[in-house]
């Protein structure tokens, strides 16, 4: 395991590496990303039109050499734009014969840009490829390349002409990232280097295969079963009903976060534990990982909303209602890890 942590940690700082000679500040984001893309899951990141969210997938995409491509989703946006459409063509005989001619979604790095600007109609197009990698279309399955990977950004829903995803399109995102905006230090890097006459291109650091060794290498991190149980209480704690449900989830969450929330607070807390230089996951680890994991994953009531309350608000309050594990239990985690 020595090996694999020495691994990743140099790999991963290759590609922190490569991204930051493009992409400009934003290293939560970016670390974020790459947490997604090592877990095997897909992000969504939301932020206003301008903070270099295009720039950073299509960047990854060359660090990666991976094949690119980008939907710009419109309210006019159909699903066979997306997933592809037959066409009638002649054929070399003379006759005509029907065509699958494939949509952006056959790639290994799809972008997909304000994708809740389109109808929920369009946004479920992607369903079935976020999670079982294929389309299916006229009764016949394609399989989608692999890797494949979903980065969507979004405007905020206050801004005019968005759509609120659907609980099923959000649920399928690994992470929901909050893209802020940059400092002013980060504003006059960023204007130095794209007013002039010079642009810097990524380079390839990584290999698909490399890619494929490290999600390899983030589900063998141990996770002990004290904080498997701290996890999944954080899950069922956002649950308005049943036994575990704590008081901020009873007053303001309209439906709490599903299995795939417990997923990917193991998974994205076994990245953070390697990130942090760690063969074992902590119970912090889990609670950094909380907010991205989860605050997509909640539905606020109209009390919530009433008073103001957010996503981030509610998740941070079950943080502090949920019990963690005994001292005794935590002191060992803490010495092992």
């Amino acid at each position: 395991m020595d090996h694999d942590l020495k691994t990743f940690a140099e790999k991963v700082s290759q590609l922190r590496s490569e991204i930051g000679t493009v992409l400009v500040g934003q290293q939560t984001v970016v670390d974020g990303v790459i947490t997604c893309l090592v877990a095997g899951g897909h992000a969504l990141l939301e932020g206003v039109p301008g903070l270099g969210k295009t720039l950073l997938v299509r960047t990854l995409a060359q660090s990666l050499h991976l094949e690119f491509r980008r939907i710009q989703f419109t309210p006019d946006l159909m699903p066979a734009d997306i997933l592809g459409t037959h066409i009638l063509e002649d054929s070399p005989d003379g006759g005509r014969r029907m065509i699958f001619r494939e949509g952006p979604v056959f790639t290994q790095l799809l972008l997909a840009d304000e994708i809740n600007r389109a109808t929920p109609k369009t946004q479920s197009a992607l369903l079935e490829a976020m999670q079982e990698h294929q389309v299916t279309i006229a009764g016949v399955r394609r399989p989608l390349p692999h890797p494949f990977f979903v980065l969507a950004t979004q405007n905020p829903l206050e801004q005019e002409g968005t759509y609120p995803l659907p609980e099923a399109q959000l649920d399928r995102f690994f992470y929901k990232i909050d893209v802020p905006f940059p400092s002013l230090a980060d504003l006059e890097e960023i204007m130095e280097r794209t007013t002039g006459n010079q642009t810097q291109e990524a380079r390839q650091v990584l290999a698909p295969a490399d890619l494929a060794e490290l999600r390899r290498i983030v589900r063998e991190v141990a996770v002990a079963p004290e904080i498997v149980r701290y996890a999944m209480r954080l899950v069922l704690g956002s649950h308005p009903t049943g036994d575990h449900s704590t008081r901020s989830a009873r007053a303001y969450i309209r439906y709490g976060a599903s299995p795939r929330g417990a997923q990917t607070l193991i998974l994205g807390a076994r990245v953070q534990a390697l990130m942090q230089g760690r063969q074992h996951v902590s119970l912090a680890d889990v609670r950094t990982v909380a907010l991205p994991a989860l605050r997509h994953r909640i539905g606020l009531n109209f009390d919530a909303q009433a008073e103001g309350l957010t996503a981030d608000d509610l998740v941070t309050r079950l943080l502090d209602e949920v019990p963690e594990v005994g001292q005794r239990v935590a002191r060992e985690l803490s010495g092992r890890a």
